[in-house]
């Protein structure tokens, strides 16, 4: 193999990241978050990134499933094992606030999820393994749109782009980790995620004669509060699970009685009866609210996202490529389920995968992640690019002497 790849004592693989490419992925990441594209509307990050691959002597195919970037790496052979790589690339529509000198030049549309962060790390990846020389199989590189939208994979997995992979592996910046520590766990570490709308409908009237009228912001306002009853009351204290409301809209004038309500909210769970308890539970309350206060309530269920479950083999090929890149002690776990959703589980319901995360925290205390002020130590890209590179490698080797 070529001098970019080092075996090194105990069979640890080390990728040897020179100042220039170190620097060529800042430079990625920072040209990607200072023009932020939202979900399904990644064109020109998915040209530059590959127009910078060419630069590198990498070839890729763009324009599939509407944005998506894929690079082949490894002399085709239907015999051979193959391997993914995975990194999202759509923004937020947040208006970013960090005072960064690469700040968002797109008003109200930000990277405020580290994505900028996961193609630099691929891109690096791409890089070292193009490097490698001869592989024991073949790499897919998967630059993917609309994560945030949640729909983005799964359009990728219908398409049949992963119909010939038997792993995947991808990376999430976190920044309640340090820099240089990478989370790696079996099972379940993201929640499952079921978006879901309310209407509300009443009867409008005047603010001076609420008898005439059926007040939407009342029913509302009222079924807020006792949907949380059912985190509180009807879900097992030892299995964690949430219930967001985040949009409430209601109401036009300060005299009028409002006749419609209409609420947007989530539910994230780690435990499947318990979920499945919980969206029964709501149903029940909703249609409570109709009888309670005389209204007309609807619920819808929206598509959500399954649970990000790590396949037990992956997981211990990660510690291991993990083990290749920081010290062991620096490998760790992420703790409890994150309740947050990741459409990366739309790959694991097919295939064997895991997903890690980078610790990238900044010396100071800095905004989380999805607001405007969200920023990560950029020391973490070099460690994720090395890390994808030696997982991808890691099993192809695996694959190959099971084969």
């Amino acid at each position: 193999m070529n001098s970019s790849l080092l075996a090194i004592n105990n069979n640890r693989i080390a990728f040897f990241v020179e100042d220039d490419l170190r620097d060529w992925i800042i430079k990625i990441r920072r040209h990607v978050h200072q023009y932020p594209e939202l979900s399904s509307e990644e064109f020109k990050t998915a040209a530059y990134i590959q127009e910078q691959l060419k630069i590198r002597g990498i070839a890729s195919s763009g324009g599939i499933c509407g944005n998506a970037v894929i690079v082949e790496l490894g002399k085709h052979n239907p015999k051979s094992p193959c391997v993914a790589l995975r990194a999202d690339m759509d923004a937020l529509p947040v208006n970013e606030e960090t005072g960064l000198p690469f700040a968002s030049n797109h008003p109200g549309i930000m990277h405020a999820c580290g994505h900028d962060g996961h193609v630099a790390m691929l891109m690096g990846a791409a890089v070292l393994l193009d490097r490698a020389g001869k592989l024991p199989g073949r790499i897919k590189l998967i630059f993917q749109p609309s994560e945030e939208l949640g729909n983005g994979a799964s359009m990728l997995v219908n398409d049949g782009i992963v119909d010939d992979v038997d792993a995947i592996f991808s990376g999430h910046i976190d920044i309640h980790f340090k820099t240089g520590e990478i989370t790696v766990n079996q099972g379940i570490i993201c929640a499952y995620s079921d978006p879901f709308t309310i209407s509300i409908r009443g009867r409008g009237g005047h603010a001076a004669r609420p008898h005439e009228a059926t007040d939407a912001i009342v029913a509302a306002s009222s079924l807020v509060t006792i949907i949380q009853t059912l985190v509180s009351r009807e879900v097992d204290p030892n299995k964690a699970e949430v219930i967001t409301i985040g949009s409430f809209h209601a109401g036009t004038l300060h005299n009028v009685i409002a006749s419609e309500a209409l609420l947007q909210g989530t539910v994230r769970s780690i435990d499947e009866i318990t979920r499945l308890r919980t969206i029964d539970g709501l149903k029940r309350i909703v249609q409570s609210i109709e009888t309670m206060y005389d209204v007309y309530a609807d619920l819808v269920f929206e598509e959500g996202l399954p649970a990000v479950i790590n396949s037990k083999r992956a997981a211990e090929i990660a510690a291991i490529a993990a083990k290749d890149v920081v010290p062991a002690d620096k490998v760790i776990s992420q703790g409890f389920p994150s309740l947050g959703g990741e459409d990366f589980s739309f790959y694991l319901q097919r295939l064997e995968g895991c997903m890690v995360r980078f610790g990238a925290a900044l010396p100071t205390e800095k905004a989380p992640a999805h607001s405007s002020g969200f920023d990560f130590d950029e020391n973490c890209l070099e460690l994720g690019s090395r890390w994808l590179a030696s997982t991808a490698l890691r099993w192809l080797e695996q694959g190959k002497t099971q084969s």
